[in-house]
């Protein structure tokens, strides 16, 4: 298997939104993307297949250590062949890639945040660096659209906290700030045992009203004359935003399960934006 089919694979397999909006770009750029897209997914997958918190350490040191080697020449992991020839293209910098790392360290380290600007340095580094760089892969010629691209991760890294909170709590883990928490007067324990209330649907309300207010300036942000370029990004907004509205339309039942939409809607939603653009 070469590395440009292991990246392929790894991006079909994930069933992530994101591969729908990938199938839109012209080749380079999406073979650019799905490496990319491959790397934060193997990072990932490493917090998220966790049973031994030293292993999961151990392996994420060793992806620190594979970006130094990859960016002096001596790439071993096929994520990181697939990717390396993309970089100077398109501006991905190790940095990048570290940042990445650092997040999923995070979450080996880190089960609660105490208020929504702790939360925020942990989306930044997931989700508003993986906009940052995706930008670039998609195409800008104003620098404005960082910043949009940087706002639209984290808004949908917000919808994934939303979306996951039931999952999450199986693995001991609450991202929804503790000091939001004791405003609605949930205690953590409700949420790990999966139990529903009227404060509980209150308090997934404001994080979905914050996730929103993410969504609409991000599109405010972005500059008229990247709106083509950047439609791969709109494409997500769109998946993600109907997304939210399904949690919302169904009362925020994510305790005991995961709100999907089907892939022929992800399809779809994707394909109306490239043929029509944001809507």
């Amino acid at each position: 298997m070469t590395p440009e089919q292991y990246v392929q694979e790894k991006a079909v397999a994930s069933g992530s939104s994101f591969y729908y909006a990938f199938l839109f770009l012209p080749a380079p750029r999406r073979a650019a993307i799905t490496a990319f897209y491959a790397f934060c997914r193997e990072v990932d997958d490493v917090v998220d297949d966790m049973v031994d918190p030293g292993v999961a350490t151990t392996k994420l040191a060793w992806w620190q250590t594979e970006v130094g080697k990859s960016f002096s020449g001596q790439p071993s992991h096929p994520v990181m062949k697939a990717l390396m020839p993309h970089t100077a293209a398109y501006g991905i910098e190790a940095g990048h890639l570290l940042a990445v790392i650092q997040g999923c360290q995070m979450d080996l380290s880190q089960t609660r945040y105490l208020d929504y600007p702790n939360l925020e340095r942990y989306c930044h580094l997931v989700a508003g660096v993986v906009g940052e760089v995706a930008a670039g892969i998609f195409g800008r010629s104003d620098a404005q659209t960082t910043q949009y691209a940087h706002t639209l991760g984290q808004a949908l890294q917000l919808t994934n906290i939303i979306r996951d909170v039931g999952e999450d709590a199986l693995r001991g883990r609450i991202y929804l700030p503790v000091s939001e928490l004791q405003q609605f007067d949930v205690k953590a324990h409700e949420i790990l045992k999966r139990t529903y209330s009227d404060r509980f649907t209150a308090l997934m309300q404001f994080q979905a009203q914050r996730a929103h207010g993410l969504y609409e300036k991000a599109l405010d942000l972005l500059p008229a004359s990247d709106r083509r370029s950047q439609k791969p990004g709109l494409m997500m907004a769109s998946i993600y935003r109907a997304l939210l509205r399904e949690i919302e339309a169904d009362q925020f039942q994510v305790l005991h399960q995961r709100v999907r939409l089907t892939p022929v809607r992800k399809f779809w939603l994707a394909w109306k934006v490239q043929a029509f653009g944001w809507l």
